[in-house]
């Protein structure tokens, strides 16, 4: 913040997917298809362009580290949306940050050591390689923190550990203490780390070559203290979408200068693209607005606007001065920016203008959308598909790990009645190898499975115990709700052929010697 420009009020979405996709696009994320934030409703629409689309088209290379989240299968995945170079994973939350499960360019591999500081590793030696090539770079680091599970190591939990907090969340009796100490110790670990890749820039001398954002994707995970602000992740109030952002361009955005102008997700497309003077890709129109003018000028000529803020049926509206919500309060966030007053019977003008458009942009992009999109398999232009359980639909006895799809994999599975399936659309006919990624105690090796879409089987058995601990809970700082995962190991199914059409893509079990059949992660087809 001391060293380029902090805007004092820039607005996010309530959580995440969305906010990727505001960024992405500069398009409210309704618009763009992304409508939830696991199961598919995550996905960002193939009709879509995003930045990376358009600094890729200009000669940038361009590269994605950490958490997606705007679709999986290929081209929802980053290397279909502008991105060259992509490591981390593509879900929601991920259950494990020490040496978990990540991707790399399509290949399933394992991380190393603690998630944010192999994210940031890899993102200081991808700048340090396009500078070496004299490339332009574009490199987005999405963390995954503070996010839950809250885990941490230890040089940082310590500091943290056991002692009292001076600042508590708005409701105190539903704090817990050890979480918000937790997310603490996570944000210093976050800003140690940012603090690697600023000193990237400076050994490699382009501080004033690169323009830093450093931006949040919602509200606080927990109850826990956010300014007094009303709401946390989840609400469309202040405390839900209200985020820092910090730029930085030394030599070109004043040093310490502070923006009250309100901002939002979806104004950083059009300001990165005018900042570097690269050409917009697409031709939808953008919601956002370039925010040069705020940065760069001393006394700029800015319209009044309004942002929106949408989840779960939930919409609300916020100027430079008020912010309406969804039940038409109004509140003055100048004078009572915890929203503790309603005033708009006080300001009846105001109210009735905010509340025309509000009404109007429920009935038009928050109206409820059918999501009939399959899961693409088999793209020509990419080798790789990953079904994960969380795409897929368990039926009979199958549960989810955890109520919460993201991260989560297949268990109970005891009756030949029992199947998984996904609603999945063949792209490219051809063979394709199969992985299963399971577990699978010794005592109930010998389960035989079959692979079915539209009329191609293919027969596979397991042959070998899997029978690992879960993992995650002796690292986690408080309990979690979220799935514990386990070492999944990938059984070679063999291969099957897939035609090109839409189907459901289904997997039975014809044979159970023992009390169970398999815990399943996720299928891995690849086309041969």
């Amino acid at each position: 913040a001391r060293e380029g420009a902090s805007f004092e009020r820039f607005f996010v979405c309530p959580v995440c997917s969305p906010t990727r996709a505001e960024f992405l696009t500069g398009r409210y994320h309704p618009r763009g298809g992304v409508t939830g934030v696991t199961q598919g409703g995550e996905r960002l629409n193939l009709g879509e362009t995003t930045v990376a689309d358009a600094f890729a088209a200009a000669g940038y290379a361009t590269a994605l580290f950490g958490k997606w989240h705007n679709g999986t299968q290929y081209p929802y995945h980053p290397l279909g949306r502008g991105f060259q170079e992509f490591y981390g994973f593509t879900s929601g939350h991920w259950g494990e940050y020490f040496d978990p499960m990540l991707e790399h360019n399509g290949k399933i591999v394992k991380g190393s050591g603690y998630l944010v500081d192999d994210l940031t590793d890899k993102t200081a030696a991808y700048i340090r390689k396009c500078v070496g090539d004299k490339r332009p770079f574009f490199a987005y680091l999405a963390c995954n923190i503070p996010h839950s599970p809250m885990q941490v190591p230890d040089r940082f939990w310590s500091r943290f550990e056991g002692k009292e907090l001076a600042m508590r969340g708005t409701i105190p009796e539903r704090e817990d203490l050890d979480h918000t100490r937790a997310a603490l110790a996570m944000c210093e670990n976050l800003d140690w780390n940012v603090g690697r890749l600023l000193d990237t820039l400076r050994d490699l001398a382009i501080e004033k070559d690169t323009i830093v954002v450093y931006f949040c994707d919602n509200g606080p995970n927990g109850w826990r203290w956010n300014g007094n602000m009303k709401g946390i992740k989840g609400s469309t109030d202040e405390g839900g979408v209200r985020s820092p952002l910090l730029i930085r361009w030394k030599g070109t955005i004043p040093e310490g200068k502070t923006i009250p102008q309100i901002a939002g997700a979806i104004d950083l497309l059009p300001t990165l693209t005018e900042l570097a003077g690269v050409p917009r890709i697409g031709d939808k129109e953008l919601d956002g607005k370039s925010l040069k003018p705020l940065l760069l000028e001393v006394e700029p000529a800015w319209p009044k606007r309004m942002l929106f803020s949408f989840w779960n049926k939930r919409v609300s509206v916020r100027t430079q001065r008020y912010r309406m919500d969804d039940q038409g309060n109004l509140y003055d966030m100048t004078l009572d920016p915890e929203q503790k007053r309603d005033v708009a019977k006080q300001n009846a003008g105001t109210a009735a203008e905010l509340n025309q458009h509000l009404q109007q942009w429920k009935q038009t992009l928050a109206a409820a959308r059918p999501d009939d999109r399959p899961f693409p398999v088999g793209h020509p232009d990419f080798r790789y598909t990953q079904l994960p359980a969380r795409d897929g639909i368990p039926h009979g006895h199958i549960v989810r790990s955890s109520i919460h799809p993201n991260c989560s994999f297949l268990t109970q599975w005891t009756s030949l009645d029992d199947f998984v399936s996904w609603e999945i659309e063949v792209l490219t006919t051809g063979e394709y190898q199969v992985e299963a990624f399971y577990t699978c105690p010794g005592k109930d090796v010998g389960s035989t499975v079959e692979l079915s879409f539209n009329g191609q089987t293919l027969r596979g058995k397991i042959t070998e115990a899997n029978d690992p601990p879960l993992r995650g809970a002796q690292q986690d700082r408080v309990p979690r709700t979220e799935s514990y995962v386990k070492d999944f190991r990938p059984l070679n199914l063999g291969r099957i052929r897939l035609d090109k059409g839409r189907g459901q893509l289904e997997l039975r079990a014809i044979e159970i010697p023992g009390s169970q059949v398999m815990d399943l992660r996720l299928l891995n087809l690849t086309r041969v």
